[in-house]
């Protein structure tokens, strides 16, 4: 288990990361989430070893963070982090020489994941000549070759096709069935709720919001109904307890404070003619994600 314990984190006078906590269990997906600047590189830094908290501690299967754990841990970036002169078969050994990987081994695991991918034919080619969305597979590939324990993924789908970010989601929930904990960051939230059951967002270094998103989501309250059919939007508005009323191309989107609304909202609408469609969701969790952060701005 990966736990991070009251850890805060000061760069001279200012403070990137305040009194931080969560744990991460084998086989979990944990989403840690911020604006840019909201201390998560800082957080994935200190979890690596590269950093050392200025309080608190972290530690992995209940060990201190250092070069005896490290080779367990593996880390995509949000930017670009191979070494483009290099062929990827070249990058690969040294990457895997850091892990302490053996060479034999490291060609082996190389070779089943650039077939995996479905790139096998650029083991000999130089990363540059590679457009930016095979980079990116290859730097997913770096990060799993030493088949981490622990996997911190930063913005993954960067530059990713929807066929690519497939074969990316496909990898990664198989890694947390065999018991790998990951730590999955990303700013498109619809791709954090594919994978992650729990999640902090921070801001300013500090946690605003934490735990399960099921309970997250219940907890917020506010719901969405989405309407096709002829409907009188200003009657819809004039309820007392819908937030606002937005027309899409083929619906409409009412989105109301909580669950009490929705039999309002349907004894408007259930005459109107050619209603096809009355669904209630939960609040997205980008809607969660800034109403929080936004709400903690204005403090």
């Amino acid at each position: 288990m990966l736990k991070v314990e009251n850890v805060t984190k000061y760069y001279g006078k200012f403070k990137a990361v305040d009194n931080l906590s969560f744990s991460v269990k084998p086989g979990e997906i944990f989403g840690l989430l911020g604006v840019n600047g909201a201390g998560k590189t800082t957080t994935f830094r200190m979890i690596m070893g590269l950093l050392e908290p200025t309080e608190g501690k972290i530690t992995l299967n209940d060990k201190p963070i250092d070069y005896s754990v490290t080779d367990d841990i593996g880390f995509l970036t949000e930017e670009r982090s191979l070494l483009t002169k290099l062929t990827v078969k070249e990058q690969a050994i040294f990457y895997g020489n850091l892990k302490s990987m053996k060479d034999k081994d490291i060609l082996n695991r190389l070779d089943y994941l650039l077939d995996k991918f479905e790139i096998k034919e650029y083991k000999n080619k130089k990363i540059k000549e590679l457009s930016k969305g095979n980079q990116q597979k290859i730097q997913f590939i770096m990060a799993i070759l030493n088949e981490p324990k622990l996997l911190i993924l930063d913005e993954p789908f960067s530059g990713l096709d929807p066929f690519n970010v497939e074969l990316f989601k496909k990898e990664i929930i198989e890694m947390s069935k065999k018991g790998s904990m990951i730590i999955f960051s990303s700013h498109r939230m619809e791709h954090v709720e594919l994978f992650c059951k729990k999640l902090a967002i921070i801001l300013k270094g500090k946690t605003v919001l934490e735990g399960y998103l099921s309970d997250i989501k219940r907890d917020y309250r506010k719901k969405n109904i989405f309407i096709k059919g002829d409907i009188d939007i200003d009657e819809i508005k004039s309820i007392k307890g819908v937030i606002d009323v937005v027309k899409t191309a083929e619906q409409y989107e009412v989105k109301i404070e909580s669950d009490e609304i929705v039999d309002k909202v349907f004894s408007k609408i259930k005459n109107s003619k050619n209603i096809t469609k009355f669904v209630v969701e939960e609040a997205s969790l980008n809607e969660i994600f800034v109403s929080k952060v936004g709400h903690a701005y204005e403090k």
